[in-house]
């Protein structure tokens, strides 16, 4: 009889150094599935991996013998189904090994932290081998459960023993966290007959809401709710009317937080138009721009669409740009929705990270909303993923590899979940704008053009207001702020209404400059000027690589001690302001600011609550800030923005004025904004002056296509880096020869535009896609890898499929 061919499977393998993607051999008759949680030999130990998905053969020099077996089938499905496709999309077109993109997606030490156990399920019935009876009694003896590496210490033959029971369904594997003891524990309650047949009114009351509240309380919240004692709630579970049992405690950040309930909001008619057109959609793939002025009540859209998924026992994922912007959202969605909504960013710690993620893993209605980072949340039975502020660059990661943008990918596993995808901002991303033009059925554009009423009074946009500089020099004035935007300040605040200031760069002042040498004090290890920072006392700092040193009283070059510092940064106003009104009530808002845990709710707090009147900050403000008292805002220097030598500088200038400008005047009182600039005859500033999204976007698009940029030519952008220039230089212009074959425009090999960065130096090189000819990605793959060769020894290189930024 001839026996079955070898079955390959390749799988993930969790190890804190040496784990990666690995090929191991299936015994006949298992059958993994992408997803199952695996137990493999691992050198000599013996660890955690899980399945990506079957080889039909081998790698090219790998011997069959070689290949190991997976020892045990641990637990089936643990990740969704079209999570592994994902991953190999994601490999494919970001041009990087699929072992990193896993390595990227999955929380460190998923399985590394935990072990593998066998669980008693049912009573042995029926007669089995002598080591299965072994394996038995030692469970039933020892409580029934025990972890598998003891019992594989106790009983010789564990391994056969442990199949066969696992066939006859008497035992169950699994794998449990350690931290070098119990796992923290909570008591809950599920019901398990609902009849109020024999139950005093206290127990029929409790369960009564055991049921509306889903049948599953955690036992400190039913006792709340229920208003009786623990007493009550424990003789149900002796009459068999509920189940009490200890669920593992997770550490879910401010979960728990307690939020006061909100109920739906009346919709306008644009809302209501957008609401219904998405609630059709759900169960299918399909795309929608989400386009509304600033103010015009997106999340308000997004909590009825998400409410209907729920009620269809589907989860949802909503993306945000910033951390800043979690809380004051998972607060309103929680008061919305219920407890099941959490948060995913970077800012957790390990711990929260990892607890989380077992959360989302269970197959119950749930909402996450987090970073660029949760688009690859393990969200089981999807319905619908959202990009709130969808136009954002913090949506593109710049490395380490693979340079995801968290808008392709949703793109990707909105399709794989067959789930609507839902694109909101007031100024939509030039591609994903060009993408509805040219395909409207596909890219369904949904409109919400004006602001939500206030009590009743319709709501109107911003007053926008360019300011000339220029004049302001001419009349004497030589302070930051120019005498419209004092005004417009010292009216806000008689008023008794608060106002925002958006400065573009952090610190005090962007570069110091000796008035006697004209030398410039820069960073040792970055080719960039050191900026002043005031934190007790002066302070310069490298915004590229963060190294410090305290500021010289003297000039390193002449030792002359005039020093004089030129531009303006956040600490800079608030010191300005501290100067006119010193009795103001200020908070700084930027990444300096709001390091700690917990610093960005704080901050908005108190200034939701009133105990400042003005908030300074950077970028950060520009996103979601919904706060009513506000109604000035004012852009203390424009023009940095304008002149930054990239392809996308006008549009990332008119999305961030526009977005500043719309946090003004959201609540009953109109809003004006106040723009500096030295160019207001500048088109960009124009549009913003005149709300124009549709004018701008024309001009850029025609901008971009005379350019040969995106939408309608693709870019790969090569980056290269060395402690050692000649080698770079030379390896640089080797790749750059060999590249001339490739059926794409090269340009370049040059220095980067900061050519070197915390002792490195960057060159790049970028290719253009030849006009009117399709990306073959797996030709430009092959290219690749043929004219980088072998990468020498202290050189790194890194791909960036669709650049953002080329500097």
């Amino acid at each position: 009889m001839q026996s079955a061919p070898p079955r390959w499977l390749e799988v993930w393998v969790d190890h804190p150094r040496l784990g990666g993607c690995f090929i191991y051999r299936v015994p006949e008759g298992w059958e993994p599935e992408a997803g199952d949680l695996l137990s493999v030999p691992f050198g000599q130990q013996v660890a955690g991996a899980v399945a990506l998905g079957w080889r039909a053969e081998l790698p090219a020099g790998v011997e069959p013998q070689s290949v190991r077996t997976i020892e045990a089938v641990v637990a089936k499905g643990i990740l969704p189904k079209e999570f592994w496709p994902l991953l190999q999309r994601v490999a494919d077109y970001y041009l990087t090994p699929l072992a990193q993109v896993v390595r990227t997606v999955l929380p460190p030490g998923l399985l590394s932290r935990s072990q593998r156990r066998i669980r008693l399920v049912r009573s042995p019935q029926g007669e089995c081998s002598p080591a299965a009876q072994a394996l038995l009694r030692l469970l039933q003896e020892k409580g029934g459960e025990l972890s598998w590496r003891y019992l594989q210490q106790q009983v010789p033959g564990a391994e056969l023993a442990l199949r066969e029971l696992q066939r006859r369904g008497w035992v169950e594997s699994f794998w449990q966290e350690q931290q070098g003891g119990r796992v923290k524990t909570q008591q809950a309650a599920t019901l398990v007959e609902d009849s109020l047949e024999g139950l005093s009114l206290p127990q029929q009351k409790a369960l009564q809401i055991l049921k509306q509240k889903g049948g599953e309380l955690l036992l400190v919240e039913w006792e709340r709710l229920a208003g009786v004692s623990r007493s009550v709630l424990q003789s149900l579970a002796r009459k068999g009317r509920v189940h009490l049992y200890e669920r593992p405690l997770l550490r879910l950040g401010e979960a728990d937080r307690p939020v006061e309930q909100d109920r739906p909001k009346p919709l306008t008619p644009a809302q209501a138009e957008a609401v219904a057109a998405i609630g059709q959609a759900l169960g299918r793939n399909q795309r929608f721009l989400l386009h509304g002025v600033t103010g015009s009540g997106k999340t308000e859209v997004y909590l009825q669409v998400i409410a209907q998924v729920l009620q269809q026992g589907r989860s949802a994922l909503v993306l945000v740009p910033e951390i800043g912007l979690t809380p004051q959202l998972t607060d309103r969605f929680r008061a919305r929705l219920g407890s099941r909504v959490w948060t995913y960013h970077s800012g957790l710690s390990a711990g929260e990270r990892y607890d989380l993620w077992r959360q989302m893993v269970i197959s119950v209605p749930q909402v996450v909303i987090g970073t660029r980072s949760a688009v690859f949340a393990p969200l089981a039975n999807l319905g619908l993923i959202v990009l709130d502020e969808e136009h954002d660059d913090s949506f593109k990661q710049d490395q380490p590899q693979p340079c995801y943008h968290a808008r392709q990918v949703a793109e990707w596993r909105a399709e794989l979940a067959n789930c609507p995808l839902v694109l909101g901002s007031a100024t939509p991303a030039v591609e994903t704008y060009a993408a509805h033009l040219q395909n409207p059925q596909r890219w369904v554009r949904l409109a919400l053009p004006q602001r939500i009423p206030q009590a009743g009074i319709p709501a109107t946009l911003p007053q926008v207001e360019l300011v000339d500089m220029r004049q302001e020099l001419q009349a004497g004035n030589r302070s930051i702020l120019s005498r419209r935007l004092q005004q417009a300040l010292h009216e806000t605040l008689k008023r008794g209404e608060q106002a925002i200031l958006f400065v573009p760069r952090r610190g005090y002042s962007t570069f110091v400059l000796c008035r006697s040498c004209g030398f410039v004090l820069t960073c040792a290890h970055c080719d960039v000027s050191l900026t002043v920072h005031l934190e007790g006392r002066q302070e310069l700092r490298c915004h590229y690589c963060s190294a410090r040193q305290p500021h010289p009283q003297r000039c390193p070059a002449c030792g002359s001690p005039y020093l004089k510092h030129f531009g303006t940064g956040t600490q800079k106003v608030v010191e300005v302001l501290q100067q006119h009104w010193p009795q103001l009530g200020i908070l700084r808002y930027d990444s300096d600011a709001t390091r700690r845990k917990g610093s960005h709710r704080n901050l908005l707090e108190q200034f939701r609550s009133g105990k400042a009147q003005v908030l300074v900050g950077t970028q950060m403000l520009t996103k979601g800030l919904d706060i009513p008292q506000v109604t000035l805002v004012g852009v203390v220097a424009a023009d940095g923005l304008l002149h930054q030598p990239d392809y996308r500088a006008g549009e990332r200038t008119f999305q961030l004025l526009t977005q500043v400008a719309g946090r003004a005047g959201r609540g009953s009182l109109p809003g004006q904004a106040i723009i500096q600039t030295y160019l207001p005859e500048h088109p960009i500033l124009q549009a913003v002056l005149a709300h124009d999204y549709e004018g701008f976007v024309q001009a850029e698009l025609r901008q971009r296509q005379e350019g040969g940029y995106p939408p309608y030519r693709a870019l790969i952008l090569i980056r290269l880096s060395s402690t050692c220039l000649e080698a770079l230089e030379r390896y640089c212009q080797r790749v750059g020869e060999r590249l001339q074959g490739i059926p794409a425009e090269v340009l370049g090999p040059g220095p980067a535009q900061v050519e070197r960065v915390a002792g490195r130096y960057r060159w790049q090189i970028l290719l253009k896609q030849l006009p009117g000819q399709p990306w073959d990605r797996a030709q430009i793959d092959a290219h690749l890898r043929s004219a980088l060769g072998h990468i020498p020894q202290g050189i790194r290189v890194s791909l960036d499929v669709d650049p953002l930024r080329i500097l």
